[in-house]
């Protein structure tokens, strides 16, 4: 058995697989065990997987639990030190490991990583969905390095140290199985969005850092499964945001947080509405209805965190609004 295993969770994405499966095996198997989670799909993906590539280790969930319950169960079945959750449509590079594992090695208060995400399609600019690391504004909304609001930067080599951030993307990360589990690992009625930066807040909490490692270096299609106009992103993303606040913002913050939040979203319902997205308005009615049907539930989990948390204060949270960056032109990065 390798140190790595790098999962790659799938539902009905045969296609993706057979595409991007190869770059995988190529540049990994040296250094890992590649695994395919499958997520009880419906279309080929287990004959394909068994006439095509053999010799990669297969997981079939017997349905789909989503990105967060189907990681969760997956990794019960590897006893690999480290993981990596790679997507199915992620193309790595020869050697992508290899500066992860190395810095990972050397650095034993980190708990995870990610590489430099780069966009498959327009190779010479970042990717949406965590770019060159991870971060979090008062708010509670999501930016990157190399990526603010829906403003993506051009990759000239401006993020290319290794930084703390306060959540490596889902798209490819790479963490210790033990902190996974120490953690509590995704949150499985999250189902999909959100989940990666709920549990990395769980991390830093707790006294666990995080890294983007950007010598190494994948390029992520990005939106492949699910549209970012789609209503169930929509409420998802809305949802699990609140509920990742409500779990994690320490007593003295939780009021105004979301209080502006509801505030915020009924903007963003507005906003919808003007632009004639009567799905996604609709699905952002139903995430804030969902979120206070569910925040009962999550009660335990809230005290339970707040007890593990070494830190209020986390450095890689901002104190301004992205919507700063909107207002006064800075389109950037800047923590």
């Amino acid at each position: 058995m390798k140190r790595i295993a790098v999962v790659i969770l799938n539902w009905n994405g045969s296609e993706m697989l057979q595409h991007f499966l190869p770059s995988v095996i190529k540049h990994s198997q040296d250094m890992a065990d590649v695994y395919v989670a499958d997520n009880g799909s419906t279309d080929d993906t287990v004959s394909m997987m068994f006439h095509r590539f053999p010799h990669v280790k297969l997981i079939a969930l017997d349905e789909n639990f989503g990105f967060a319950e189907g990681y969760n169960r997956a990794l019960k079945e590897v006893e690999n030190e480290f993981v990596v959750m790679l997507n199915s449509d992620v193309e790595v590079t020869s050697g992508w490991l290899q500066p992860m594992l190395e810095y990972m090695d050397a650095h034993p208060e980190v708990a995870g990583c990610q590489p430099k995400i780069l966009n498959y399609y327009n190779r010479a600019y970042f990717e949406y969905s965590g770019a060159a690391g991870g971060y979090l504004d008062c708010w509670g909304f999501p930016f990157c390095r190399g990526r603010v609001l829906n403003r993506v930067e051009k990759d000239e080599g401006q993020y290319d140290t290794v930084a703390p951030v306060f959540w490596a993307s889902g798209a490819a990360f790479f963490i210790r199985r033990q902190d996974y589990f120490a953690a509590g690992g995704l949150d499985g009625r999250f189902f999909a969005h959100m989940e990666e930066v709920d549990l990395c807040w769980r991390l830093r909490a707790r006294g666990r850092d995080l890294v983007c490692i950007p010598q190494s270096v994948v390029y992520h299609v990005g939106g492949a499964t699910l549209s970012k106009s789609n209503p169930r992103k929509t409420l998802l993303n809305f949802r699990n945001n609140l509920l990742m606040l409500y779990k994690n913002l320490p007593a003295r913050q939780l009021h105004a947080v979301l209080f502006m939040r509801f505030i915020l979203d009924y903007v963003a319902l507005c906003l919808f509405l003007v632009r004639g997205h009567w799905g996604d308005a609709c699905a952002v009615r139903r995430a804030r209805r969902e979120y206070h049907f569910m925040k009962s539930s999550y009660r335990l989990v809230r005290r339970a965190n707040l007890k593990l948390a070494k830190m209020d204060e986390i450095p890689e949270r901002s104190r301004h609004s992205v919507f700063f960056y909107a207002l006064f032109r800075r389109n950037k990065f800047r923590l």
